[in-house]
């Protein structure tokens, strides 16, 4: 199933895609005389028993047309709009490397011991669309090419070979990155903070695994998926990479991040970037290469009114475009002398 969270007349609704229509959830089950909520959070803390129900009105939809209506101009946004929280993980190998490569340092070794993840904020979780950012915002900034998946069913202490039935379903992720204040900020051994945590766009909407089950790729540790990974700025293809190819798996995340602590329905956790999945590797790449031949090189981050474009098999497109807001206050660096007593 493809499952939307989308406006319609100022409200905020569950539906579900069914070639390219959308039919609401709730009034579509109404009429199947069975009951669903209407908007995702519910959906999802209602398990596998709302999960079957809705499975049950898709087939009633695709066999009985003329007994639903679509719902007219729908605008979609986030699949989860107020997720309990957000997880971003670290679970590239290719990215990492590349990335430290660029900047002169070693590979880490810790990489290969554990998966890694770091908490942003859930707040500012958004879908397709205007991302409207701050001036220090658009000093170096950078997208990130990500997968993510939503959990459905709470748990704790879950071992990697069970996780993968916790996962409700998988959506792309764009985890925005203000990278002159990210790496100011980092300096002090804490953050990202301020570089990261002014938006994350995920969507277009939630598609449950048995959609991606002719790609599944089974392992002691998880599933991973084969499906192709890709970003577009401003129309043209900058990433290229797969699914396939995250070092850990979200199963593997999974019990990591459940490790002690419980997760809910509606938790939502990235994968980390893929390779080549943002400028802060292209352009570190791209230097090196024309340092190498002695040529010029201009890099390359998202400005006013660009456009970004993720786009995963199956998992549909992303599209957002970046707005400079009105406001002139600054954050970055200050000096602050402290006083000798």
């Amino acid at each position: 199933m493809k499952l939307v969270s989308y406006k319609n007349n100022g409200q905020v609704s569950l539906g579900i895609l069914i070639d390219d229509k959308v039919y609401n959830l709730s009034s579509s089950a109404s009429a199947c005389s069975m009951a669903l909520p209407d908007n995702m959070l519910d959906f999802l803390i209602g398990g596998s028993d709302f999960m079957n129900t809705a499975r049950t009105v898709v087939h009633s939809i695709s066999t009985e047309t003329d007994k639903f209506i679509s719902v007219a101009d729908p605008v979609l946004v986030a699949p989860i709009p107020n997720p309990p929280s957000c997880r971003d993980a670290y679970a590239f190998r290719q990215h990492v490397a590349t990335a430290r490569r660029n900047r002169g340092v070693d590979m880490i070794p810790e990489f290969d011991q554990y998966p890694v993840f770091y908490f942003t904020n859930h707040n500012a979780i958004s879908g397709g669309g205007i991302v409207e950012v701050e001036a220090d915002h658009m000093e170096k900034l950078d997208f990130e090419l990500e997968a993510a998946i939503i959990i459905g069913k709470h748990g704790k202490n879950i071992e990697a070979k069970d996780a993968d039935e916790y996962i409700a379903g998988f959506t792309i992720m764009n985890d925005l990155s203000a990278r002159v204040l990210q790496m100011e900020e980092m300096k002090l051994n804490l953050g990202p903070a301020k570089g990261k945590d002014f938006s994350t766009t995920i969507g277009p909407w939630l598609v449950t695994s048995d959609e991606l089950e002719e790609c599944k790729i089974e392992t002691e540790f998880g599933n991973k998926y084969d499906l192709s990974m890709k970003a577009f700025h401003n129309g043209k293809q900058i990433s290229s990479g797969n699914f396939k190819d995250m070092n850990w798996t979200f199963g593997e995340i999974i019990e990591r991040v459940s490790y002690g602590v419980e997760i809910f329905p509606g938790d939502v956790i990235g994968s980390g970037t893929v390779g080549t999945g943002c400028y802060l590797e292209l352009n570190g790449t791209a230097a090196l290469e024309a340092k190498a031949s002695g040529e010029e090189f201009n890099p390359i981050w998202l400005k006013d009114s660009d456009n970004i474009e993720l786009e995963i098999d199956r998992l549909g497109k992303l599209s957002n475009q970046i707005k400079l807001s009105e406001t002139k206050r600054s954050i970055l660096a200050k000096k602050k002398i402290a006083e000798t007593v």
